[in-house]
C-alpha cells in the first residue's frame, strides 16, 4: 500500500460506537449503511483525528460531544500505511504510524506509535509534521467531503458558494492569503522605513550647526595651549623644588651622624664595667652556692641526729612501759595462784554437801525440754505445710495473671487488626467485589498472592512504591507494571472454556478495568473454572477435557487440573488467609463489628478476672508473710529449746561423771601458773638489761648532737661573710647598668631618633621626588621643558598665578559657548558615525523591500497566470467527465467578482441552449453534473486519500449508475485510497480486486 493511506480505522466509545473496527483497501473502499448507522461517524473521526477542530467538522462544538453518551472517553485509532519511498522516518515508526487521538471530558490528547504500539511522540508539531509529509489536509472539501459539506454543495445553487469550494480545493485561496498577508506586511514595512528615513534629517540640521561652533572656537584653543605648556613648567618646577629640599636635608643629616661615636664610646666603657663585675658576681655566687650546699649538709645531719636522740629516747620509754606490764602480768599471776588455792579447798567443802535430789531434778528437766521440742517441732512442720500450699497457690494466679494479660495484648492487636479491616472495607464499601460469596475461598486461592500485589504505570513509580515500603519496613512486596491507558480486554468467545461453570473473571466485579486486565495477563482468570463441589471439580478438569481449560477450583479451595496426562488434585491450604473478597462490604463490616465486640465483651470478662485473681494474689502475699513469719518464731523457739536440752543433758552427764571429788584440772592450773611465773621474772629481767642499754646509747647521742652544733655555728660565720661581698658586687653591677642605660637614652633620643627622623624626611622627600618626577613625565618629557626655554627662574607663585590668569580669561571666552570644543568634535564625530551608520541600515532595508516587492510582484503574476490555466484546466476535466452522459458544458471563473457560473448543454434539447442555472435541472442532472465538477476539482489536487459521504444524494438511479461507474473509473485511475460512504444499494457496482465493499451494522431500536 502506498504511503499516507489508511489501512485500518478504530473507534471507541466516539459519537454512536461503543466499539467499532474498519479495514480498507488500498484503492476504493464503499461503506454502507442505514440510516443511523454511524457511518458518517467515520469521516468525522478522521478529521478530529488529523487535528481538525471540533466546530470546523459541523458535528459539535467542542471535542467532549463526541465522547458516547454514558461514558468518560472516545478514543480514535487510525493506521497509516508508511512503505516505499515516501515513507516518514521509516527507521522511527517502520511500516505502520499508529495515530491514537483520546478525548476525555477535561482534555485531549494525541499520540504517535510506531507499528509494535511503542509509544514515539505525543507533539502537535509532530502531527503537522507528518501531515504535511503526506500532504492530507482534511478540511481541503477535495480531500475529505463531509455528509453536511455534500449536502449543501449539491443543493445550493449560488455561484459564491461554487467559487469558494473551487477556491478552497485548488489551494487557490491559502495562496491568495498568503500573498495578501506578504502584501500588507511589506507595506507596513515600507512606512516603518520612511518614517525611520524622515527621522534622522533634524539630526543632520543639528550636524551642520555643530560645525558651525566649532570654527569660532579655535581661537580658544590657543589660550588653552598656553595654559598647557605653563602647566608643563609647573610640573617640573615642583620638581626642582624637591631637589633643592633633599640636598639640604642630605647636609643635616651628615652633621647628625657624626654625634654617634662619641656616646658609642661612653656605652662601650659602661658595657666594659658590668661584664668584669658579673665575672667576680660569677665567682661569688658560687663559693657562696657551695656554702650553702655545705649548711644544707649540716641540716640534714643534725636532724638525722635529732631523729635517732627520738629514737633512742623513744625505745627506752618503750622498754619502761613493757617492764612496767611484765610486773603487772606477775603480780595478776601471783593473786590467781592465791584464788586457785582458796577455790580447791572451797570445792572440797561444797562437794560434800551435793544430794540425790539434784540428779532427779535434772532428769525431769530433760523431759519437759523433751516435750516442748517435739510440740514446736510438729508445729513448725504445719506452718512450713501451709506456706508451701501458700506459695504453690500463689505461683498459679500469677501465672493466671500473665495468661490473662497476654490474652488481653493479644484480642487488642487483633481488635486494631480488625478496626484497620473496616477502615479499609469502608473506603472500598461501594465497590462490589464477587458476584456470590460461595467463590470466596475458591478465588482467594486462585489469585493467591496477586491478590497483595500494586499496580503501578512506569517503573519510576515502582523505584518510588519500594522506597515507601522499605521505610515502612514492608518486605516481599510484588509490584506489577501495567499500562492504566488501554481498555479492558475483550476476550473472545473461542478463547474460554466451553462450560457452563463461571470462570473467576465472570465472579470477579471492578470498575477499574486495569484491575481486570493485570488478572487476566498475570493471573489466567479467564481460563480458571469454580464448581460447587469434588465430584463437579473430577468431571470438569478430567472427564470432560475442555479446551482452554486451565485449572478447576471447588467452593472448599480445591485445585484440580490436568498436564501432560497426569491429573492433579491439591487439597485447600488451611493455613491460606481468607476471607479478602466478597459480594457485600457492608455484610463484611457488620461481622467485622460483631467479632470485635465480641472480642472486647471476653476482654472486659478477663479484665474482671484478673481483677480478681489480683486481690486473691495479694490476699495470700498477706497470709504468706503472716505464715512465714509465725514459722520463723517457732523455729527459733524450737532451737532454743534445744540448746537448754543440750546443756542439761551436759549437765546431768558433768554430775554422772563427777560423784567422786576432782581437784587435778585445779591443782595443775596452780602448777602451770606458777610456772608462768618463773618464766615471767626471766623476761623481766632480760628487759631491765635492754633498758641499761638504751638509757647509756641515749645519752651517748645526746653528746653527739651538742658537739655538731658547736661546730656548725662556726662555719655559719663564713657564709654570712661570703654573701656581703656578694651584695656588693650586685650593687656595683646595678650602677653600672645605669651609666649604660643614661647613655643609651641620650644616644636613642638626641641622636638616633632625630636622624631616623632626618632620614624619613630624606626617604619622603625622595618619594615626593619620583611622584612629582612622575607626574610631571606623564605630562611632558624635561627636554620638552627645556624646548619652551626652561622654567628660567620664576618660582612656583609666580607660574600659578599666571595659569590662574589664563584659566580666568579662558574660562571668560569659553563662556560663551556651554561646550568644549573637544566636546563638540567628538559630539560632531559621533553623531556623524550614528547618522552614517543610520543611513547605511536603512539604505539595506530599502532594497531589501525593493526586493521583497519585486519577488511578490513576480509571484503574484504567476498566481494569475496558475489561476488561468486552472480555470481551463477545470473546464477541460469537467467537459471529459460530462462527456460520460452526452452532456458538454462550460465553467467561467470570475476572479475578480469571486463567482463561478457552470453552462450545460443537454443532448434532449434540440435548441442546444446552454442552461445557465443548474436549478433549472431535475435533481439528478443537477447532483450529476456538480459530481462532474467535483470530480475535476479531484483531478487538480493531490492526496493519499480521499473520503466522501452521500455524494449520490437528490440523483435518479440512472443518474446514480452514471455517477458510480465515473467515480470508480476515475478512482482506479486516478491511483489513491478512496472511500466512499453511501446509504444507497451499490451493487450495480462492479466487484474487482481493487474494490472494497463494507456493510454497517443496522442502528440499535
Amino acid at each position: 500500500m502506498a504511503a499516507g493511506t489508511i489501512s485500518r480505522i478504530r473507534l471507541e466509545n466516539f459519537m454512536c460506537h461503543s466499539s467499532l473496527h474498519i479495514e480498507l483497501g488500498e484503492h476504493v473502499n464503499f461503506i454502507t449503511g442505514q440510516n443511523g448507522s454511524g457511518k458518517s461517524a467515520i469521516l468525522t473521526a478522521l478529521c478530529v483525528a488529523f487535528g481538525c477542530r471540533a466546530k470546523n467538522t459541523q458535528r459539535a462544538a467542542s471535542l467532549k460531544d463526541f465522547i458516547k453518551t454514558g461514558c468518560s472517553y472516545a478514543s480514535i485509532l487510525v493506521d497509516i500505511n508508511n512503505h516505499g519511498e515516501d515513507a516518514f522516518k521509516h527507521e522511527v515508526f517502520g511500516n505502520v504510524i499508529i495515530l491514537e487521538r483520546r478525548i476525555t471530558e477535561s482534555s485531549s490528547s494525541t499520540v504517535l506509535k510506531d507499528q509494535h504500539g511503542r509509544k514515539v511522540a505525543h507533539r502537535k508539531d509532530d502531527l503537522v509534521e507528518i501531515i504535511e509529509h503526506f500532504n492530507i489536509d482534511v478540511e481541503n472539501p477535495c480531500v475529505i467531503m463531509s455528509q453536511d459539506k455534500s449536502r449543501e454543495f449539491l443543493h445550493s445553487g449560488n455561484d459564491k458558494d461554487k467559487f469558494m469550494f473551487f477556491f478552497k480545493a485548488t489551494l487557490l485561496q491559502q495562496v491568495n492569503d498568503l500573498l495578501g498577508s506578504i502584501r500588507k506586511n511589506l507595506n507596513v514595512a515600507d512606512s516603518i522605513v520612511e518614517e525611520l528615513e524622515r527621522s534622522i534629517m533634524p539630526v543632520l540640521k543639528e550636524l551642520d550647526d555643530i560645525q558651525d561652533k566649532i570654527k569660532n572656537m579655535e581661537h580658544i584653543e590657543e589660550i588653552a595651549h598656553e595654559i598647557e605648556n605653563l602647566k608643563k613648567k609647573l610640573a617640573w618646577a615642583w620638581v626642582y623644588d624637591v631637589d633643592k629640599k633633599i640636598g639640604e636635608q642630605t647636609e643635616k643629616l651628615e652633621k647628625l651622624r657624626e654625634r654617634i661615636p662619641a656616646c658609642q664610646e661612653r656605652i662601650d666603657r659602661n658595657t666594659a664595667i658590668i661584664e668584669e663585675l658579673r665575672k667576680e658576681f660569677i665567682v661569688k655566687k658560687e663559693n657562696v652556692r657551695s656554702f650553702l650546699e655545705k649548711t644544707q649538709e649540716v641540716r640534714r645531719m643534725k636532724e638525722k641526729m635529732q631523729h635517732d636522740i627520738h629514737e633512742a629516747v623513744k625505745l627506752k620509754m618503750d622498754l619502761e612501759k613493757e617492764h612496767a606490764r611484765g610486773m603487772q602480768v606477775l603480780n595478776k599471776m601471783n593473786t590467781r595462784v592465791r584464788q586457785l588455792e582458796a577455790q580447791v579447798h572451797e570445792f572440797q567443802l561444797k562437794h560434800m554437801q551435793q544430794t540425790q535430789a539434784e540428779v532427779f531434778q535434772v532428769e525431769d528437766s530433760i523431759w519437759e525440754l523433751q516435750q516442748e521440742i517435739n510440740s514446736a517441732n510438729l508445729s513448725a512442720t504445719r506452718l512450713s505445710e501451709e506456706e508451701k500450699k501458700l506459695s504453690e497457690e500463689l505461683q498459679d494466679i500469677i501465672k493466671s495473671i500473665s495468661d490473662i494479660g497476654k490474652e488481653i495484648d493479644e484480642d487488642g492487636r487483633r481488635i486494631n487488626q480488625l478496626k484497620s479491616q473496616i477502615e479499609d472495607l469502608r473506603r472500598r464499601q461501594h465497590d462490589k467485589q464477587l458476584a456470590s460469596n460461595c467463590w470466596s475461598l475458591a478465588v482467594d486461592c486462585a489469585l493467591g498472592r496477586l491478590l497483595d500485589a500494586f499496580i503501578v504505570s512506569c517503573h519510576k513509580d515502582s523505584l518510588v512504591l519500594r522506597e515507601c515500603a522499605k521505610e515502612v519496613k514492608y518486605h516481599n512486596l510484588q509490584i506489577i507494571i501495567y499500562d492504566f491507558s488501554k481498555p479492558r480486554l475483550v476476550i473472545p468467545n473461542h478463547l474460554l472454556p466451553s462450560t457452563t461453570h463461571p470462570t473467576i473473571l465472570s465472579v470477579i466485579h471492578s470498575e477499574n478495568p486495569t484491575i481486570l486486565n493485570v488478572l487476566v495477563d498475570q493471573g489466567h482468570t479467564e481460563r480458571q473454572v469454580l464448581v460447587q463441589d469434588y465430584e463437579a471439580g473430577k468431571s470438569v478438569a478430567f472427564d470432560k477435557r475442555i479446551r482452554n481449560l486451565k485449572e478447576v477450583y471447588t467452593s472448599d479451595g480445591s485445585k484440580m487440573f490436568y498436564r501432560a496426562s497426569v491429573e492433579t488434585i491439591l487439597p485447600p491450604n488451611r493455613k491460606w488467609r481468607a476471607g479478602r473478597l466478597c459480594t457485600s462490604l457492608g455484610e463484611k463490616i457488620i461481622e467485622i463489628e460483631n467479632e470485635t465486640a465480641e472480642i472486647k465483651k471476653i476482654n472486659s470478662e478477663r479484665w474482671d478476672r484478673k481483677g480478681k485473681l489480683v486481690i486473691d494474689r495479694d490476699n495470700i502475699n498477706s497470709k504468706l508473710r503472716t505464715l512465714k513469719r509465725k514459722r520463723e518464731d517457732e523455729e527459733q523457739h524450737l532451737e532454743r529449746k534445744k540448746v537448754q536440752l543440750d546443756d542439761t543433758k551436759k549437765i546431768s552427764i558433768a554430775n554422772k561423771h563427777d560423784t567422786a571429788v576432782d581437784t587435778s584440772e585445779l591443782e595443775a592450773e596452780m602448777m602451770q601458773v606458777k610456772e608462768d611465773i618463773g618464766n615471767k621474772e626471766l623476761v623481766l629481767e632480760k628487759i631491765n638489761l635492754k633498758l641499761t642499754d638504751a638509757l647509756r646509747e641515749e645519752n651517748d647521742k645526746r653528746a653527739s648532737y651538742k658537739n655538731f652544733i658547736e661546730s656548725a655555728h662556726a662555719e655559719m660565720g663564713s657564709i654570712s661573710d661570703a654573701e656581703h661581698e656578694l651584695q656588693l658586687v650586685e650593687e656595683k653591677i646595678n650602677d653600672a647598668q645605669q651609666d649604660k642605660a643614661h647613655y643609651e637614652g641620650v644616644m636613642e633620643r638626641k641622636v638616633l631618633a632625630p636622624i631616623k627622623m632626618a632620614e624619613s624626611e630624606l626617604t619622603d622627600l625622595q618619594q615626593l621626588h619620583q611622584e612629582y618626577f612622575e607626574k610631571a613625565s606623564r605630562i611632558c618629557a624635561e627636554n620638552e621643558v627645556e624646548a619652551l626655554g626652561g622654567v628660567g627662574g620664576s618660582t612656583l607663585e609666580q607660574l600659578s598665578d599666571r595659569i590662574n590668569k589664563l584659566n580666568k580669561k579662558f574660562q571668560q571666552e569659553s563662556r560663551r559657548y556651554t561646550e568644549t570644543i573637544d566636546d563638540l568634535r567628538a559630539l560632531h564625530d559621533k553623531k556623524e558615525r550614528k547618522i552614517l551608520r543610520k543611513q547605511q541600515m536603512y539604505a539595506g532595508f530599502r532594497g531589501k523591500l525593493n526586493a521583497c516587492q519585486k519577488a511578490l510582484d513576480l509571484r503574484w503574476r504567476k498566481f494569475q497566470r496558475n489561476a488561468g490555466l486552472l480555470k481551463r484546466q477545470l473546464t477541460w476535466l469537467f467537459n471529459e467527465h460530462l462527456g460520460k452522459k452526452g452532456i458538454s458544458g462550460h465553467i467561467n471563473v470570475d476572479y475578480k467578482n469571486e463567482v463561478l457560473s457552470v453552462e450545460l448543454t443537454m443532448p434532449q434539447d434540440a435548441s442546444r441552449d446552454t442552461v445557465r442555472d443548474t436549478r433549472g435541472l431535475s435533481g439528478g442532472e443537477r447532483s450529476f453534473s456538480t459530481l462532474c465538477f467535483t470530480l475535476a476539482l479531484h483531478g487538480m489536487t493531490e492526496a493519499p486519500f480521499r473520503a466522501m459521504d452521500e455524494f449520490d444524494v437528490f440523483m435518479d438511479a440512472v443518474s446514480r449508475k452514471i455517477s458510480l461507474d465515473t467515480l470508480v473509473d476515475f478512482a482506479v485511475a486516478q491511483g489513491s485510497q478512496w472511500i466512499f460512504i453511501t446509504p444507497h444499494d451499490i451493487s450495480m457496482v462492479k466487484a474487482g480486486d481493487r474494490i472494497k465493499k463494507q456493510q454497517m451494522a443496522a442502528p440499535r431500536g
